[in-house]
């Protein structure tokens, strides 16, 4: 308010010459106020008259632009300034054009904002105030690092910290830009959603710097190979998404890309001296087809990848309706579990395990069934899935374990009973008490008891989980290693936790006939394990040859068909033999 009423002033004196003459030392007095107030502002500051020459300008408007006082003396044109100021190289734009607009503006008497950049990069706000004689006042402000902090604040809320990819926040604005050139012009799009196999596994055991290193080499893989119009976008963890304008042939470019993917993003990583292999599972959906708003598309772009994962990872599934069926069924069944206990619909089956030399059973594993009211008979693989997804595997996993440990009291005393425990079970912490608690209430001696974990309970490297398998351990239970081999780093385990026994997962069995690698893949593993002082059982055996080939790599037991198929405990006959022969030794 004090430098605009020193500038009224020094106007109105300047306009007046009996003033002038009359008021010498007035005038110096406001002049030496008006130059100490003008030469310590912070912005730059220019005055016109109405002929748009220039009345005044301080010392920060010279310095912002690079101009000496010779430059901008008083009496200069608007036009004559710009002039100087582009030969300096401190305007940019057609100076005729500027000035027309502005004078334009000024004439309707508003406040006019103009926000420009310069030559060198910075950004200048000028504020134009027109005066009541017809001329106006300019301050001009560097607000450089103000408008790019604002710029790194909403480039921060769209794009994900880590990789720099669009976030959920920009991709959905994406999606709904989209859908609306779909309504405006019939343009259609692809959604690809997709992310990385056996992430998790890195995380857990090279640790979260090196998944993040792994996240952010993906980002630039995917940066330098998906086409420059496409959205690319990180949904949150190790889940990834692509928007693809359309074109003439939809699926077609997007069956060539997601491919592009799987070779690009699926080589072999280096990161902090580890060598990464990991691959990519991805689901696509086609808008209008597959989807006509932003949250249906996305539903069906998951359905489609949960798809291509329970198709064996590192591959692409297009959306189908038959997906869209098979949620729905999915949701129904989560439904029916949470009552299948309590309407005892759940059931326990047993498989038989053999003792290599003497083919004769030393064991069990129990397995539950779901006799389903409406679907019949589901096998564990429809439900235990699901199970885990909502927790309710900690309920079902307590009651199948004191189901089979009740069911083994009855069978003779060298008979042993296994049971899989999830990776879910292990974040209860009343674990341990419940195990001891059924053993103690069944009678049957811990010894009797295997439970069977996969490599995916070790890959938390928890020390909670370490100390519950130790603990069970000292109970005396067998702890079993299943599905060896399959897994991200089987052999670290081995040295980890004193396992009892490996089982040797059925895909090396199966192929033990067709390819002599799998059948040294398991001469090996039974020879480590009987060095570690473990036994072996072999998965998943189906024909006699298999046998004699298990048999001759030295597993200590085998378990498949060829010796029992899953059935109810009242139908085991622990007398016979595995080729079906009764024993005559009791």
């Amino acid at each position: 308010m004090l430098l605009r009423a020193l500038i009224v002033q020094f106007h109105r004196l300047t306009r007046s010459e009996s003033s002038l003459a009359t008021t010498s030392a007035e005038l110096k007095q406001v002049n030496a106020r008006l130059d100490t107030a003008l030469n310590n502002m912070s912005q730059g500051l220019c005055m016109f008259d109405r002929d748009q020459r220039l009345v005044i300008c301080n010392e920060r408007y010279l310095r912002m632009y690079g101009l000496t006082p010779y430059d901008a003396p008083p009496g200069i044109t608007l036009e004559q300034l710009l002039a100087r100021r582009l030969a300096a190289g401190s305007f940019m734009g057609d100076i005729t054009d500027y000035q027309s607009r502005l004078l334009d503006r000024l004439g309707d008497g508003t406040r006019i904002y103009i926000q420009t950049e310069l030559p060198d990069g910075r950004i200048v706000a000028v504020l134009n105030q027109a005066t009541p004689d017809g001329g106006w006042v300019a301050t001009h402000e560097d607000v450089t690092e103000r408008q790019r902090a604002a710029w790194r604040i909403a480039h921060m809320a769209r794009h994900d910290a880590l990789t720099d990819l669009a976030n959920r926040l920009l991709f959905s604005e994406r999606m709904d830009e989209a859908f609306t050139r779909l309504r405006d012009t019939g343009e259609g799009f692809a959604l690809f959603i997709f992310d990385l196999d056996l992430f998790k596994a890195v995380n857990d055991s090279l640790g979260h710097p090196v998944g993040d290193a792994l996240l952010k080499a993906v980002a630039e893989r995917l940066r330098k190979h998906v086409p420059e119009d496409c959205t690319v976008g990180r949904l949150g963890g190790d889940e990834f998404a692509i928007l693809m304008p359309g074109g003439d042939d939809r699926r077609g470019a997007a069956a060539q890309l997601a491919h592009t993917l799987l070779d690009v993003v699926g080589a072999p990583y280096d990161v902090d001296g580890s060598r990464i292999g990991i691959g990519i599972s991805a689901g696509i959906a086609l808008a209008p087809e597959d989807g006509d708003d932003t949250s249906t598309l996305l539903k069906n772009a998951d359905l489609a990848l949960y798809r291509a994962k329970a198709a064996g990872r590192h591959c692409v599934r297009f959306f189908e309706m038959e997906m869209d069926a098979q949620a729905r069924m999915q949701h129904v069944l989560e439904i029916d579990l949470r009552n299948a206990l309590a309407r005892g619909e759940l059931d326990v089956h047993y498989q038989v395990i053999v003792d290599v030399g003497t083919r004769m059973p030393c064991g069990v594993e129990a397995l539950v069934r779901w006799q389903h009211p409406v679907f019949g008979p589901l096998s564990p693989d429809r439900f235990i899935p699901i199970a885990e997804d909502t927790g309710m595997i900690i309920a079902i996993g307590e009651w199948i374990l004191r189901r089979a440990c009740t069911d083994a009291m009855a069978w003779p005393a060298h008979i042993k009973v296994a049971v899989n425990l999830s990776p879910v079970q292990f974040r209860d912490p009343g674990l341990v008490p419940t195990v001891r608690a059924i053993l103690a209430t069944a009678g049957l001696p811990p010894s009797r008891l295997e439970i069977e974990i996969t490599e995916s309970v070790l890959l938390q490297k928890n020390a909670v989980i370490t100390g519950m398998l130790t603990e069970l351990a000292g109970l005396g239970i067998n702890i079993v290693l299943d599905d060896f081999g399959v897994g991200y780093s089987s052999l670290s385990y081995l040295r980890q936790f004193p396992f009892s026994k490996i089982k040797i997962d059925r895909g090396f069995v199966s192929e033990m006939t067709q390819r002599t690698d799998c059948a040294t893949i398991v001469s090996a593993v039974t020879g480590l394990a009987h060095a570690l002082d473990m036994q072996t059982t072999a998965e998943g055996v189906e024909t006699w040859e298999q046998f004699r080939l298990v048999q001759a790599a030295g597993c200590s037991q085998a378990q498949g068909y060829l010796f029992s198929k899953p059935q109810p405990a009242d139908r085991i006959d622990f007398s016979r033999r595995g080729n079906g022969e009764r024993s005559h030794h009791g």
